[in-house]
């Protein structure tokens, strides 16, 4: 994006795109993403929500979209497992959504007219929003529902936690994301799959009021026993006969800490990173999969970021493989 683009909620990238040319034949992540143009045509825009003042435990995930910028010079744009090619497909960072310092339901205000914003100019296009804590989810989804008046959202939920608590104690948090969706009527409950619960992570009242609304999920003993495939296909099948559009959050903690030593709240016992890529290259081949953010990944708790930004990355280029797959198959 240039600076004079005229986004109202939008800031230009912090880190820019120089990349210079290297072997002819393996091109890079970061030589096939450019800034935004006005008018230019785009099947995936990559949007940094830097917001973490809201997380419940203390974070640094504000700097994810930054760091996630920094590392997409290790990835080329093939993908020999899949056999996918995302080298023609056209992507932007349409830069980062302005925030306020201290003022949180401003921010959250930001984040939803930037969703409105993006897509009423590039409606056409994927978004993908880089967190920031899972607070952002709530005014993401609240956006594109604004955007998509008239249709039903669906909500593909992977974490360790329903994010389904009380809006009293703690406000618009990282949290309440689900429940602020839920008690606002964006979304209906059961409209909601989340994938990877587990462990002592989640209160029982949060799981009876997931019950009562009719939330669906997963634990991460299901998933064991029952395969990740198998969930994918199952999860998939419900929404694609309940929801019109479906929404894909990835709160990166519902990977076990071994893998995601970043997540503020990652635990033992959770879901492994080639569970997780897997499950998104599925979920980005359904047609109704039209929106993804990925958040509470803190690149300063990373070694080196060699393990959780290189996963969240990764995270968003397998989503952009299952698109790929099924654009080939029209």
């Amino acid at each position: 994006m240039t600076e004079n683009s005229g986004y109202t909620y939008i800031d230009p990238p912090q880190l820019r795109y120089a990349a210079k040319p290297g072997d002819r034949y393996d091109l890079k992540m970061n030589q096939l993403i450019g800034e935004h143009t006005a008018g230019q045509q785009l099947d995936v825009g990559l949007l940094g929500v830097p917001l973490s003042r809201s997380s419940i435990t203390a974070s640094a995930a504000s700097d994810n979209p930054n760091a996630i910028r920094s590392i997409w010079k290790s990835f080329g744009t093939y993908n020999i497992d899949y056999d996918v090619d995302l080298a023609d497909l056209r992507i932007a960072d349409l830069g980062d959504v302005k925030m306020h310092v201290t003022d949180i339901p401003r921010c959250h205000h930001n984040i939803e007219e930037a969703m409105v914003e993006a897509l009423s100019r590039n409606p056409a296009y994927f978004p993908v929003s880089i967190g920031g804590d899972h607070s952002i989810t709530c005014p993401l989804v609240k956006g594109f529902q604004r955007h998509h008046s008239g249709k039903t959202i669906g909500i593909l939920q992977f974490d360790a936690h329903f994010d389904l608590r009380n809006l009293q104690d703690g406000g618009p948090s990282n949290g309440t994301p689900m429940r602020g969706l839920i008690e606002s009527g964006t979304i209906e409950g059961r409209h909601i799959v989340n994938i990877g619960p587990h462990g002592y992570f989640n209160a029982y009242a949060y799981k009876k009021y997931a019950d009562e609304h009719s939330v669906n999920y997963y634990t991460l003993r299901q998933v064991r026993k029952q395969g990740i495939e198998h969930v994918m296909v199952e999860a998939l099948t419900y929404l694609r006969e309940q929801v019109d559009l479906i929404y894909v959050t990835v709160d990166i903690d519902v990977l076990d800490a071994a893998f995601a030593p970043a997540a503020p709240a990652s635990t033992p016992g959770g879901m492994w990173s080639s569970e997780l890529l897997e499950a998104l290259y599925i979920a980005g081949q359904e047609p109704r999969t039209a929106a993804l953010d990925i958040v509470c990944l803190d690149p300063a708790r990373d070694p080196r970021h060699l393990i959780t930004v290189k996963t969240g990355a990764y995270v968003i280029m397998n989503v952009l493989c299952g698109i790929k797959y099924r654009m080939q198959q029209t």
